[in-house]
């Protein structure tokens, strides 16, 4: 658990590109979930902002998580929300306890 890194990543949809994202975000779950190094990658929702995503990965290490964001499947991601994000934000963190 040294170099676990945690992530999480606030995804916001814009209202009318929301259902697109989510399916996308559900691919992106369905194929990381077999990255060499990913320990869990979970998507949720927001129960009143349906706009609003949150996912929370943890990764063996910076390593795994670089090349987690090399993958096809995370660029076809990247590719496919262009446009249709209001918000996109990261956070890598360590976990304390």
């Amino acid at each position: 658990m040294k170099n676990q890194l945690t992530i999480v990543a606030k995804i916001v949809a814009k209202t009318e590109h929301t259902e697109c994202v989510k399916t996308e975000l559900l691919k992106l779950v369905d194929a990381s979930i077999h990255d060499k190094g990913c320990i869990n990658y979970n998507l949720l929702q927001d129960n009143t902002d349906l706009n609003s995503f949150v996912v929370y990965e943890n990764w063996d290490d910076e390593e795994a998580l670089n090349s987690h964001l090399n993958t096809v499947h995370f660029k076809a991601f990247t590719e496919a929300t262009d446009g249709k994000l209001d918000v996109f934000t990261v956070n890598k963190m360590t976990m304390l306890s």
